[in-house]
Order: C-alpha cells, then structure tokens, then sequence
C-alpha cells in the first residue's frame, strides 16, 4: 500500500478488506434514528466498531416530520469534533407504504398508501437513496417506478405481494428485497410469492439478517445456495439496542425489550423489531451457517452492496480507501474511514497499545500500513 503521512498501522496476522457496508441501520448504543434522527452521527460514529465505513440510516414508518428532520440532520453534516464517523451514504425510508398485515413492528396509524405527492422530494440530490414498498398496494407501480426513475433504490418489503405482484415491481423498476422472509409470506408449492420471486432467479438483490433469529440457520444454508454471492445481501437491521445490555429501548414509537440478543415489542413479547446484532456478527455467522469462505461472507457487505451503490467503489481505492481489518476469527480489530483511524481495537497504531487509548479511536489520525 502506498504509504500516507501520519501513524502506522500494524497488520500482522490481520486481513485487510474493504470498509463493510450497513443497509439497514436503525440505530445504535441506545439511539433510536426514528424517534431521535438529529443524533445520525451519533450512531456513525459507533458504527466503526462493528467494521462499518458505510452505512444506510433507516427511518422506519413514521410522519414526514420525522422524515424531514433525518434528511436535515442528514444534510447538516457531522460536527465538527474531530472524530471520525462512518459515512452515511444517504437515508432509506422503510415505510410507510407497507401492507397492514405485513407491518410487524412498524406502526399500524403510520402506514400510507403510495402516491406521488408522498414520495414528492424523495431523491438522491435530497438524501432519499433507498425506500422499501408493499408492491401490491394501489398505486404502488405509479410510485415504484417514479422512484426508481430519480436513480432511488427501490426495495420490496413488508409486503403480502403474489409473485406476478413482484414481477410487476421489478418491471416498474425495484432491484432489491428488504429483510427477505421477514414481514411477507412464506414460499408456497403454488403461490411462490415473494420469496420464490426472489430464490427462484433474476436479478433482485435480497437483504437478510444473519443474526440467528430472524432466519434459521438451515434456512440462511438454503438461501445462500439459491442466491449465490451475487445476490445475497448482508444486513444487521440493527437498532437502538447494539451493544446495549438486556432491557428496555426504543424502536420508532414503540417500546421494546432486549433479551438474549433478541429485540422485540414489549407489547407483546413476540414481534422480533429488528437486531441488536453488529453486521461483523452477521458475517461470522454466515460463515458459521454456509461454509461459506471469510472473502465470500465480506463480499456480501462489500461487493454487493456496491452492485446498488456504485458509488461505494469510489471510497474503497488509493490512500483514502474506507478498509476494515480482521483477525482470523473476522472479528474486528480497526475501522478506517476515509484514510483515518476511526476504531483500534488493539492500539496497533503508532506501535505497541497505549494504555490511555482502550477501544475508542485515535480522532483525526492518518494512517499508512506495515505488514
């Protein structure tokens, strides 16, 4: 690697790979981004422990109030205290155009029907990069395709959509499933839905939480082996409760309970509403599921989301390339964003651990490589 001015960081016994991409973040360490989004940078700054350079802020079935004050925050930038942050490479608006009895954790008073003068501002020039839609609802095509003629990533999800509802999307434009098997039906022998839609070929590039609950394991093996690398999508839907311990916290407008790695709406007990799991988690655990190969399992948080995001090569070339180092269990042992340390699990920078710097980043610090 060509060398920068500032630290040097030590890769001995590490892999270099490139910075892993979040699409679906919803917080994180106690912060809700759809009942708080003003603390956007708050979570991106977090992020980077988990191996994340890259992330989609996700504001879940809300008012356009809320809406308009994550596209400010997004706008604002982050402050200027020289800590180095994740990139927020846009927001995805998840909601509130979902099917009743396919809302799960988003609420019921929330949702809306599709319609143009809904989705008037959202574009990628404004910060609305990805928008999940129930494909099956009046007037989603119109809007679907309106969306996806702005350049916005449009994904299926929270949907009871029939495959020749799906078909209709992606003619209309969709490229993406959000959360594949959660929040729609089940792959039926005669109606295939959209799973067999999304298992059964094309191009449509699917979401899964990797995180042991929301899919089974042995359903995670199936679906790595009907998707292939191309197409499967690694995402946390982490939340408020990364790194939390056990309790209360907060999705949207609805209290939820942390237990056993679990979130779900203290309403019932029940409903999972997103993860508390980092997305390095989910690669371990894919790799865990699958057999898959460590490079296979980063590319589906590198590689693939770049296939939505062209964009996201551009931060992974020459000296201010976003990169993550892993040690051999992929755990993460440093984040860079933009040439700059933003996480040292270790404190390799500069030489051996210093005992003032523990896990949190050396703010600003330039970095160049020895191996």
């Amino acid at each position: 690697m060509t060398p920068v001015a500032g630290e040097t960081f030590d890769t001995t016994g590490l892999t270099v790979v490139p910075g892993l991409v979040d699409l679906q973040v919803n917080g994180a360490a106690g912060v809700d981004l759809s009942s708080e989004p003003e603390r956007l940078w708050d979570v991106a700054a977090h992020l980077p422990r988990h191996g994340v350079t890259s992330f989609l802020p996700t504001v879940v079935s809300t008012d356009a109030g809320v809406r308009d004050r994550a596209l400010c925050a997004l706008a604002a930038g982050p402050p200027p205290d020289g800590v180095v942050r994740a990139t927020p490479i846009g927001l995805h608006f998840e909601g509130p155009m979902l099917s009743p009895e396919r809302r799960g954790a988003h609420p019921a008073e929330a949702l809306r029907p599709p319609s143009p003068e809904l989705v008037a501002g959202w574009t990628p020039e404004r910060g609305v990069v990805m928008a999940t839609i129930a494909p099956e609802l009046p007037g989603a095509p119109e809007v679907i395709r309106l969306l996806a003629g702005r350049g916005v990533v449009v994904s299926i999800g929270h949907t009871a959509a029939t495959l020749a509802q799906v078909d209709a999307a992606v003619a209309a434009g969709a490229r993406a499933v959000t959360h594949l098997y959660n929040a729609m039906p089940g792959l039926g022998h005669q109606e295939p839905g959209p799973v067999g839609a999304a298992l059964s070929g094309g191009d449509l590039v699917c979401g899964v939480i990797v995180d042991g609950l929301h899919v089974h394991p042995r359903t995670v093996a199936a679906t790595w082996r009907a998707l292939g690398p191309d197409r499967f999508l690694a995402v946390s839907d982490t939340t408020a409760a990364l790194d939390l311990p056990p309790g209360p916290a907060r999705l949207g407008r609805h209290e939820v309970v942390v237990d056993g790695g679990a979130v779900r709406l203290a309403s019932d007990g029940v409903t999972l509403a997103g993860s508390a799991v980092g997305l390095d988690d989910c690669l371990r655990r894919l790799v865990e599921y699958t057999g898959c190969t460590p490079a296979e399992a980063v590319a589906t948080a590198t590689a693939v989301p770049a296939r939505l995001f062209p964009g996201l090569l551009a931060r992974n070339t020459g000296d201010t390339r976003d990169t993550t180092l892993l040690d051999a269990d992929l755990r993460v042992a440093a984040t860079v964003v933009g040439g700059r340390i933003a996480y040292d699990r270790d404190g390799r920078a500069g030489g051996p651990p210093r005992a003032d710097r523990g896990p949190a980043p050396e703010p600003g610090a330039e970095v160049s490589w020895r191996s």
